[in-house]
């Protein structure tokens, strides 16, 4: 029997991006960067396992598998995990707690127009970036694409403006943070246009000339982005330290009985436990979606 039509084409405008899980070689170093550097708290551990977040909301969990070994050089995975952070202020203690404790960690900075970012890379490879949002009023779409560039911003600058004694004293450790957005290296746009467009429903926002597709929800600049600025041509991933799963959270029970139905309706193959679904992309980066009602 062919599958079902599914209801909608696009994802659920109120979808919000979940945790990022991470392989991990060191789970007490990392467990200790995203901690005591980004500045995250440990909302969990049990195991092998760490759970960090802000307020009650994971953002990356952490999973020992000291037997994994890094992936070869160009291969498909995480290009960064993006924490989003409610204000300025906050977003500069946590740049601020970065720059004071793991200098060597800095990898750039950017003002995207939409975004004002801050890039790390965190002891096991992995890319972080740290940002926060303008007001979307703030934003410009022309034709159904948004505006975003990569102009010059000043961390030093940045700082003198937005922190305080008491943000640097750890005065916004209690304030929400999430996962933005998660960029992932992978071997063709194409290809990442027709999974997590033509398939899984993501409405495409930007794309850079054929090397990065940018993706979202709701009108959002970006939930996903997939680049081959250092993967192109990659092949399926292998077990490797790196990326674990990209965690979606759709907001009801209907919004994801209709991505299971649009994604079997494609030929993706999903295991659905009845309250999550989870595939996989054409690179095998492994994907969970939920409800969050």
């Amino acid at each position: 029997m062919s599958a079902l039509i599914p209801a909608s084409d696009h994802l659920a405008d109120g979808t919000a991006m979940g945790a990022v899980t991470l392989l991990v070689g060191d789970l007490d170093g990392m467990t200790k960067f995203y901690r005591d550097v980004v500045t995250l708290q440990v909302l969990g551990a049990e195991g092998d396992t760490v759970t960090l977040g802000r307020a009650g909301r994971p953002i990356v969990v952490l999973e020992h598998t000291p037997a994994l070994r890094h992936a070869p050089q160009g291969s498909a995975g995480l290009f960064h995990t993006a924490i989003l952070f409610e204000s300025q202020t906050a977003l500069a203690a946590a740049v601020y707690s970065v720059a004071s404790k793991a200098a060597q960690t800095f990898s750039g900075s950017a003002d995207h127009l939409v975004s004002q970012a801050f890039y790390f890379t965190d002891p096991e490879g992995n890319g972080v970036e740290l940002y926060w949002d303008r007001l979307r009023t703030e934003w410009s779409w022309t034709h159904g694409k948004v505006e975003m560039g990569s102009l010059f911003l000043d961390p030093n600058a940045f700082l003198r403006e937005h922190l305080t004694e008491e943000a640097a004293a750890g005065g916004t450790a209690q304030e929400a943070a999430s996962v933005g957005h998660v960029h992932l290296s992978v071997g063709d746009v194409d290809t990442a246009r027709a999974f997590y467009v033509g398939a899984l429903g993501f409405d495409e926002t930007a794309d850079y000339q054929g090397s990065a597709l940018f993706v979202s929800a709701g009108g959002y600049h970006h939930h996903m982005a997939m680049n081959v600025w250092n993967s192109r041509g990659a092949g399926p991933r292998m077990s490797a330290l790196g990326l674990g799963r990209v965690d979606l959270e759709l907001p009801s029970t209907d919004d994801l009985g209709e991505l299971g139905e649009r994604l079997r309706h494609h030929g993706i193959a999903v295991r659905d436990d009845g309250a999550t679904l989870a595939f996989d992309d054409p690179w095998k980066n492994a994907v969970l979606a939920r409800s969050s009602a």
